[in-house]
């Protein structure tokens, strides 16, 4: 039975959440926007994770499908709803706050955006990442979406006209009370805090809907005492394929270090990225071939899209940006599971939000369990086609340090099989 539902905006995003409660033993699924309803979901599910993808929609239509998801959510009775939001405070943050709110009906909702373990916190309602502002990070200079404010009630303000209070560290209920019809932004700079700030709000009742990114997320499973299962112990395959659609300077900077110490890099062409129907062409069969030899002969892999330069080749080939985004996502998902109907065995890490969910559209896959954490921001999970076990490790564009691949690469060498 469905005890707590998570509103991911992106599919990685989903994942790392997901992942705080299968690290915890609760059985945990992951759906994406493919699914049929609550009645497609197997009745041992604890928590349902579901990416409703609005990172990317306009703050209107976000509005309208996170409102519809809860809605549908409270009327079957899921006690615990929870819109997990970015934690670089990217997307329609103040548009879907308020959906949550007007769908479930609550009178105060709690929005604990940090997430200390990756480096990110709040202080006096200002985001921080590793230390700097969100605005000044890596993160304001995202070519696609930049964060160009670091005051949370100031970027929530940008999509609702619903008050946004900030609760520091150390708050009283009678402050929290004054919160009444507003949307409560609370301070956290350590994992302590996120658990005070849990168990304060869940002894009070203020739980049944509430908001933030995987770091609030990791406090639930004992606040809402979930039941725990045995854990398997997951085998990887020998070998590591990088599938690389993120353009965050933090990935950049770990796909340099991995090429440094000897991965292999397949950077796509402007042609292979952005002419439509390319990968169908003999050309492109004849690509094909060749990476499936070169990721089959070398131990470790990556297939970039070599992102600095898809601004400027999506203007010449006449994409837009987001029509670009897209494209290039599919084709990154359709290059992998060809590799993977070939027959490729590798373990396999896929970097961005947009190109899993390319990836999971291309094989059919709407469903994916979250196994375990193996290095902090790359999360395994597996997956089922035609009856077949797979697995695949995730991670989100601005997680890991610059070491993240280099490290995942010896795990996997040393065969190193007690990863979780």
């Amino acid at each position: 039975m469905i005890r707590l539902l998570i509103v991911a905006d992106d599919f990685t995003g989903a994942l790392d959440t997901g992942v705080q409660f299968a690290d915890f033993g609760a059985v945990t699924r992951v759906m994406t926007e493919g699914w049929n309803g609550w009645d497609d979901v197997s009745a041992s599910v604890q928590v349902l994770v579901l990416d409703a993808e609005t990172r990317h929609l306009s703050p209107r239509e976000a509005y309208k499908r996170v409102f519809a998801v809860v809605q549908n959510a409270a009327a079957s009775g899921i006690p615990f709803i929870y819109k997990k939001t970015d934690s670089a405070l990217r997307g329609n943050i103040g548009s879907e706050l308020q959906a949550l709110k007007d769908a479930s009906g609550v009178d105060i909702l709690p929005f604990i955006p940090a997430f200390p373990q990756m480096g990110r916190i709040t202080k006096h309602g200002v985001h921080f990442i590793n230390g700097k502002p969100v605005s000044e990070s890596v993160f304001g200079k995202d070519p696609f979406e930049p964060v160009d404010c670091s005051f949370i009630p100031d970027i929530i303000h940008r999509q609702t006209e619903t008050d946004a209070t900030v609760l520091e560290r150390g708050w009283t209920e009678e402050e929290l009370a004054k919160c009444r019809d507003k949307i409560a932004v609370f301070d956290a700079a350590d994992g302590q805090d996120i658990q005070t700030v849990a168990r304060k709000l869940y002894a009070g009742g203020l739980l049944k809907a509430s908001a933030g990114c995987a770091g609030f997320a990791s406090a639930f499973p004992e606040i809402l005492a979930l039941k725990k299962r045995r854990r398997s112990i997951p085998v990887l395959e020998e070998g590591l394929l990088v599938i690389c659609g993120s353009v965050n300077p933090i990935t950049c900077r770990q796909l340099d270090r991995a090429e440094e110490s000897g991965f292999v890099r397949i950077r796509l062409t402007p042609e292979q990225k952005l002419v439509p129907d390319y990968w169908e062409s003999s050309a492109g069969r004849e690509q094909l071939d060749r990476i499936f030899c070169k990721c089959r002969i070398s131990p470790c892999c990556i297939i970039d899209t070599d992102g600095q330069c898809e601004r400027k080749a999506a203007e010449n080939s006449g994409y837009s940006s987001e029509s670009a985004r897209r494209h290039i996502a599919d084709v990154l998902g359709k290059i992998l599971g060809e590799l993977i109907r070939r027959g490729l065995k590798k373990t396999i890490l896929i970097t961005g939000g947009d190109t899993l969910l390319g990836f999971m559209k291309n094989m059919g896959i709407f469903e994916v369990e979250p196994i375990c954490e193996i290095i902090p921001g790359a999360v395994l999970s597996r997956f089922c086609v035609e009856h077949k076990v797979y697995q695949m490790i995730s991670k989100s564009g601005g997680f890991g340090s610059d070491e993240l691949l280099v490290q995942l690469a010896e795990k996997i060498k040393e065969k190193e099989r007690v990863l979780c």
